[in-house]
């Protein structure tokens, strides 16, 4: 499997920021970046709100945990989110260095990591994270499909 009880309960924190994104009415996508044991940045998708194609969860975690921490390299974190990452957050979270990327549902339309490309071997990226999936898939699934059946 590849996670443990403290993985889940951050991807519980980033379950948590995908339904702020929901009720903001964004695509239900939260992260949570975890740095030397704490929460450094935390997000939902803010595509919407911010008219931003590039405002996924992801990068404004990433975002928000550079500035904390003061760097740019991310040396050492974990990111948590909720949906497994597309192309251009794979390739933010490699600028980055993250160490460790958890992800909950796959994503077969979008995903880097194996669904729907394969990014995790890519010469076009510098850094390599490990990559687990799947944590609490079942329940994150739930919630995006409530999300798109309701817009429908």
């Amino acid at each position: 499997m590849g996670w443990s009880e403290t993985d889940r309960d951050f991807m519980q924190a980033a379950i948590d920021e995908a339904r702020a994104a929901h009720e903001a009415g964004e695509v239900p996508v939260g992260a949570v970046l975890v740095y030397e044991g704490q929460v450094a940045g935390r997000a939902g998708n803010r595509t919407i709100t911010d008219s931003d194609p590039s405002a996924h969860a992801e990068i404004l975690a990433i975002r928000e945990a550079a500035a904390a921490i003061g760097n740019h390299r991310l040396n050492g974190s974990t990111l948590y989110v909720t949906l497994e990452p597309c192309p251009m957050c794979a390739s933010a979270i490699s600028q980055a260095r993250v160490q460790r990327v958890v992800f909950g549902a796959y994503d077969d339309k979008a995903g880097a990591y194996g669904s729907a490309v394969d990014m995790t071997e890519s010469p076009a990226l510098n850094h390599r994270s490990e990559v687990n999936g799947g944590v609490m898939a079942d329940d994150i699934a739930a919630m995006l499909k409530s999300f798109f059946e309701s817009r429908r």
